[in-house]
């Protein structure tokens, strides 16, 4: 519920606290903006207050192109009332960049409720049918694409879901009074639009204020790979391959599209610029919300803080809950970084990278390497990967885990059930509880994961009573892999590493390959 008095006085401060929580109707103009935005103030009698875009949409208006409400922050996974409507939303927001029919009956079914119960929880929840919200969030993509590259409209739809040009067409004209050309013209301002061949693409992705931006790169940089990716400064890079759109519903992906991101953060504007390579342009709408996900763009801070001051470690203003760009990758790192430490789980990452990574190309020489893919570890030998100092029943779970996932039967994204999601893990060998948790932290972006058995979780709270951590913890929920996370950097140096670059580039490998 919107308190309308607080709406009001955000939008006459521009409080950048609120972005994203709601957005301003204005009757005379019939266009909706964010609290953010930089245009004269209206009359208060002339306001209408919405909880989301979808909701200013059903009503009748269209979004302003001034400060542009597809930039905003959108729902955490806890922003929600409910937890079936939070799983719903953050499934639809995994599905909604295909161009095939989304089958809200399947999803009813996956949650274990009826498609009717679904439809009723979610309208309660965000105030909008799941279609309706899904169509408001692909022409919002659509918008942002429009605006920040120069991608042919064609490649504009396709990238946002639409399964033809002409159903693009008219749902834009329907729900913004204007053609996708007009509006690209009057958002880029006279700046060209013919794509030049091999360009990158850059976007825009805005954050509430306040955020821990030295924190989170600090986080990465202490784990990160050479050779798969860095930081340095306020940017981190990575090599990526991402499934190709399948063109068949329920067919697998049959390729993998490779290329490389990088993320520069700003934080004066309170955003961080997005730059993918020219082969992931099919895929932008995904990427880009894999990595909001993973760099947690979307958390309001003034919610989680108050539960936080009560965590025995130094605060942290906008902490964040980092996760990975690809869940497989997460989840394999986690494994083997069961009962050991962080250095020498990194340099048993790095050896697995070398090993079975495939090579990659990108504009920084010394980023080569791809993650192995879950079918490269699956058919690798048990002795290849032993080789790498990786114990036997580690081996096991590396295995079983690249397996599920190769089949099909384990989804490790935010989108995924969670319940389900850790029973699975659970039932792999060599997965037990700590394992799970840390991957619903570091691969579903669960905000309420905890890992009570941690050892810096336990050496942070001076002790080693697993049963009293857990019921210490009850006072940080839903927060409370927010609370791990606290509890960490408290155990680590505030500054982060220099850089995380390798001194030289990884080896090339001149042996036969070590996967089939």
């Amino acid at each position: 519920m919107i308190d309308l008095d607080d709406a009001w006085t955000a939008v006459v401060s521009r409080d950048r606290a609120y972005d994203g929580r709601f957005v301003t109707g204005v009757l005379t103009t019939g266009i909706y903006c964010r609290p953010v935005c930089r245009v004269r103030v209206p009359l208060q009698r002339n306001c209408r207050f919405f909880g989301n875009a979808a909701q200013a949409e059903a009503g009748g208006f269209r979004p302003c192109l001034r400060c542009r409400p597809e930039l905003a922050p959108g729902f955490a996974l806890v922003d929600s009332p409910q937890a079936l409507a939070q799983q719903a939303a953050a499934w639809l927001d995994q599905a909604l960049h295909g161009s095939q029919p989304l089958a809200l009956a399947a999803l009813a079914a996956r949650l274990g409720v009826t498609d009717r119960h679904l439809r009723r929880i979610f309208q309660q929840a965000h105030g909008v049918a799941p279609l309706a919200y899904v169509n408001t969030r692909r022409l919002l993509l659509a918008k942002q694409l429009l605006t920040d590259t120069r991608l042919p409209i064609t490649e504009v739809a396709a990238s946002s879901g639409f399964a033809s040009l002409r159903r693009f067409n008219d749902a834009f004209v329907q729900a913004y009074r204007l053609t996708p050309s007009r509006l690209r013209k009057e958002g880029h301002r006279g700046l060209a639009t013919d794509r030049q061949a091999g360009e990158a693409l850059t976007l825009r992705l805005a954050y509430r204020p306040p955020y821990d931006v030295q924190g989170v790169l600090s986080f990465l940089a202490r784990r990160a790979l050479p050779g798969l990716e860095e930081v340095e400064g306020m940017a981190y890079r990575r090599t990526l391959e991402w499934p190709a759109p399948s063109p068949q519903a329920g067919q697998r992906a049959a390729a993998l599209l490779q290329g490389w991101m990088s993320l520069n953060f700003t934080p004066d504007l309170n955003e961080a610029r997005l730059t993918l390579s020219p082969s992931l342009a099919c895929v932008v709408g995904p990427v880009m919300q894999a990595v909001r996900r993973a760099f947690d763009m979307d958390a309001e801070p003034a919610l989680i803080a108050p539960t936080l001051a009560n965590v025995p470690a130094p605060e942290r203003p906008g902490l964040r809950l980092p996760a990975g760009v690809v869940g497989f990758e997460s989840a394999v790192r986690v494994v083997l970084g069961q009962q050991i430490t962080l250095a020498a789980a990194r340099t048993l990452s790095i050896r697995l990278l070398t090993a079975l990574g495939t090579e990659a190309v990108t504009p920084w020489p010394h980023l080569n390497r791809h993650f192995p893919r879950p079918e490269h570890v699956r058919r690798a030998s048990v002795e290849t990967v032993g080789l790498l100092g990786i114990v036997r029943q580690r081996v096991g779970a590396l295995q079983a885990l690249a397996a599920a996932v190769d089949d099909g039967l384990l989804a490790l994204h935010p989108g995924a059930p969670l319940e389900a999601t850790l029973d699975a893990l659970r039932a792999l060998p060599g997965v037990g509880e700590w394992t799970a948790q840390v991957v619903a932290m570091r691969a579903l972006a669960w905000p309420d994961a905890f890992p009570a058995s941690d050892i810096g979780v336990l050496n942070a709270l001076g002790t080693r009573d697993i049963k009293h951590v857990t019921e210490q913890a009850q006072a940080w929920r839903p927060w409370r892999a927010y609370a791990v996370m606290q509890l960490w950097h408290g155990l680590e140096p505030l500054e982060p590493p220099v850089a995380t670059r390798a001194a030289v580039a990884l080896p090339q490998r001149k042996t036969r390959s070590l996967t089939p």
